[in-house]
């Protein structure tokens, strides 16, 4: 009897599709998108991190990539059913390829497909020890001179880096380094993770002293170890540090602390980096295959450089060398910048009695914490969600399954409706003479994160300290630093004790400038943004967030960073892309863009 449910077409469609890609017809595969089709790969099919977007480059990558991919075993995942909503059936898929395992996400319209995720799950022969493959640990029987769990782990820590090598350097031990060593960790690829701090989890700690996570909970687990039930929604700086090095201690990683990467070096001959560190005062050459920057999205400080800024009396910094408000009691601050850490330090001074002016250069997007948790995120990330069934799992494959090309178009209506509920908010920082914006095309906020990493604030409170005008504002750009404060370029002059630059970061391939060479950083160009031609992030379109999470124009660096969302998510794919290389899987990867912008 024929299957008309949901699940039945799904399931009658995969076969088709199944077979057409088995027999490697091209155009009937293609033939089964629609015009206005997206196929979203995560290294299945691409050994990248690649969009597919249109007929024309979906059939461009199956001539490249089909005949060594293999796919093969279609069908609606194991326990799933379909779902039929507004004429869209969405479906979670499983299926294989030669040498991997994959889940996805496929969205028909009619009986063609809309948009379509692949996602590499586990290379075979190599999967993690988990479930029923977890090791023993303990060792029954009985042998002479056996070593305990501790002694292996100090013979690992006294060996590796020295006596032989690790595959992989992750430079960077906040989350992104730690989530991609603990990925690697399950993986067997022996991996060192370099960090100039003292303790895992510094990062965090030696940021201002009011600093906590605006983005909620559910949205932040870990790979292996999600955060405990009693964990608050929005955890302090302090505890977010604790907890990453209780991880890397549990996950067993090894975790070179007080070590400053000096010099990178790549060998094309051999194949082979020679990364030059300081291990607290003690010079080690390490000579790993692959290396990876984990050293924040954000990349290095943009301290800018006005006029008389050697001139001034008062204490100046980097938003990211604040120290906390306690030292300026009864003084007068000028914060430079209008972004959530800028809205962050100003609230912190103004609670501690302090006279804090903030200086608004360009308008910002704020949304309020409560209202994005209810409408941006709720539906995936929250305690009702959970509750309803969604794991973390599928709540990063659902959001990876909108193509970005078209994100945009899910995101506005959101927001238009955060507009509409907080519109007396709004309102009261506009009278205030706050300068909003909604992104360029009212997409909010996460599309400005995607796409340039900045401009908006997550308001827990500083924006009714601006309309209360207990924070001052000013509006301008800085004409010069004097002896006494900031001079805008409007003649007003802003008497101050500190100065602090919010002034935000530049792109990742500044460290690869520093560490490698101005050559390799402009070979590999700007990293992050989507080449949206929206402010700050210039075209061309290249689909996907620059040079993070893939292969580069740089054979064996890697980026990874993003927040603690993406950590968890996209160190699943790099380690099995690093994975594969370490044994000797062949990654023909398709459609690594070209450069387009330096950084």
């Amino acid at each position: 009897m024929l299957d008309i449910t949901a699940t039945g077409k799904v399931a009658a469609f995969l076969d088709r599709f199944g077979a057409a890609l088995a027999a490697g017809d091209i155009e009937a595969v293609t033939g089964m998108f629609e015009d206005d089709c997206y196929w979203r790969d995560l290294v299945t099919f691409t050994w990248n991190i690649k969009t597919m977007e249109g007929k024309a480059e979906i059939a461009d990558m199956l001539r490249h990539q089909l005949a060594g991919c293999k796919p093969s075993n279609w069908q609606v995942a194991e326990g799933e059913e379909a779902t039929e909503e507004g004429g869209v059936i969405t479906a979670w898929i499983s299926f294989e390829t030669a040498v991997a395992r994959g889940y996805g996400l496929i969205r028909l319209r009619g009986d063609k497909i809309w948009t379509l995720l692949t996602t590499m799950v586990e290379l075979k022969g190599h999967e993690e020890p988990l479930g029923y493959d977890r090791p023993l640990g303990a060792k029954h029987g009985a042998a002479k001179h056996r070593p305990t769990w501790l002694e292996e782990r100090e013979a690992e820590a006294r060996e590796l880096g020295y006596t032989r090598q690790p595959y992989v350097v992750i430079l960077g031990g906040g989350q992104g380094g730690i989530a991609l060593g603990a990925r690697l960790r399950q993986l067997g690829v022996p991996t060192i993770i370099i960090e100039k701090n003292a303790r895992a989890g510094d990062s965090w700690r030696n940021r201002y002293k009011s600093l906590c996570l605006h983005d909620p909970v559910w949205y932040d687990h870990l790979p292996y170890l999600p955060f405990p039930p009693n964990w608050p929604v929005f955890a302090p700086k302090d505890k977010i540090g604790d907890w990453l090095e209780m991880y890397a201690k549990i996950m067993e990683l090894n975790y070179w602390s007080k070590t400053t990467a000096k010099s990178a070096r790549f060998d094309e001959a051999t194949g082979e980096w020679t990364v030059v560190v300081d291990r607290d005062g003690q010079e080690v050459v390490l000579k790993p295959r692959q290396l990876v920057l984990a050293t924040g999205m954000s990349g290095k400080p943009n301290l800018p450089n006005y006029p008389g800024m050697a001139k001034f009396k008062g204490d100046q910094h980097h938003s990211s060398k604040h120290p906390g408000p306690d030292a300026y009691k009864g003084k007068r601050a000028v914060v430079i910048g209008s972004n959530n850490s800028a809205h962050d330090i100003c609230a912190a001074l103004w609670e501690n009695d302090v006279d804090v002016t903030m200086v608004q250069r360009s308008s910002t997007h704020i949304v309020k914490s409560d209202t994005l948790m209810d409408i941006g995120l709720g539906g995936l990330y929250s305690e009702k969600a959970v509750r309803g069934g969604m794991t973390t799992n599928k709540a990063d494959m659902i959001f990876a399954s909108l193509p970005y090309r078209i994100l945009h178009e899910f995101q506005i209506p959101l927001y238009e409706q955060m507009r509409e509920r907080d519109a007396d908010f709004y309102a009261g920082l506009e009278k205030a003479g706050f300068k909003l914006d909604w992104g360029d095309d009212g997409s909010g906020l996460f599309m400005k994160y995607l796409r340039r990493g900045s401009g908006y604030y997550i308001d827990v409170g500083a924006s009714q300290l601006i309309i209360d005008g207990k924070i001052k504002l000013a509006h301008g750009q800085v004409k010069e630093i004097t002896e006494t404060g900031v001079m805008l370029e409007d003649g007003t002059h802003l008497p101050a004790d500190v100065i602090v630059y919010a002034t935000g970061y530049g792109s990742m391939n500044g460290w690869a400038a520093d560490l490698i060479g101005k050559d390799v950083a402009d070979k590999v160009g700007k990293c992050w943004g989507l080449g949206s031609n929206t402010t700050k992030d210039p075209g061309p379109w290249v689909g996907e967030q620059r040079n993070m999470w893939k292969p580069t124009q740089q054979e064996a660096l890697w980026f990874h960073g993003g927040n603690l969302h993406q950590s968890r998510h996209y160190s699943q794919f790099l380690a099995l892309q690093l994975k594969a290389r370490h044994e000797g899987i062949a990654t023909p990867v398709y459609g690594i863009p070209p450069t387009h912008h330096l950084g």
